[in-house]
């Protein structure tokens, strides 16, 4: 609940509360599972773990209805551009996690072929530990990305510094 004034019949607070709270419970995810973190994804989608007990009830697979982007395993680097279009056709606002530990890092693949993270294509916001991490790890790098929108500024996306960011990408 945000910060507010409670009075009989009535409840105030800012609007960028009540729109971080209706964000942060109704994330839209879109799967961008190549390898064995996909697996453990879909663990963590399942009735033991039950992703859609935070807001996550609807997995996305068209960009355009999705705003967070969960990037799951090796990612080659023709795949590169691929993550980054797809990144693209994603409506502000949107967050990206990447899960395990190739797509944070590359993982064990140390190669001429292997993208070492994909924060080298598009910005990441959480990273989740793991080869392949657990899905309680996937709970809770979902959980921080629940956090960061819920207390995302509406006007955050507009700024000089976030526009930069997206620049360093060649994002415009």
């Amino acid at each position: 609940m945000p910060e507010g004034y409670t009075g009989e019949g009535f409840f105030t607070t800012k609007l960028s509360d009540v729109v971080g709270l209706a964000r942060k419970n109704s994330l839209w995810p879109m799967p961008f599972a190549t390898s064995c973190c996909g697996i453990e994804f879909m663990a963590t989608m399942a009735s033991h773990y039950d992703l859609a007990r935070f807001g996550a009830e609807r997995l996305g697979f068209s960009p355009r209805q999705c705003d967070l982007l969960m990037v799951m395993g090796t990612i080659a680097k023709k795949m590169g551009p691929v993550v980054k279009q797809v990144y693209l056709q994603m409506a502000e606002p949107r967050w990206v996690m990447a899960v395990g530990a190739c797509a944070s890092s590359g993982g064990i693949f140390d190669t001429y072929s292997v993208l070492q993270g994909i924060d080298q294509v598009v910005p990441v916001d959480v990273y989740v530990p793991g080869c392949p991490p657990r899905p309680e790890a996937i709970l809770d790098g979902f959980m921080r990305i629940q956090d960061l929108v819920g207390q995302e500024s509406v006007r955050r996306r507009n700024s000089d510094q976030y526009k930069g960011l997206l620049q360093s990408y060649g994002i415009q």
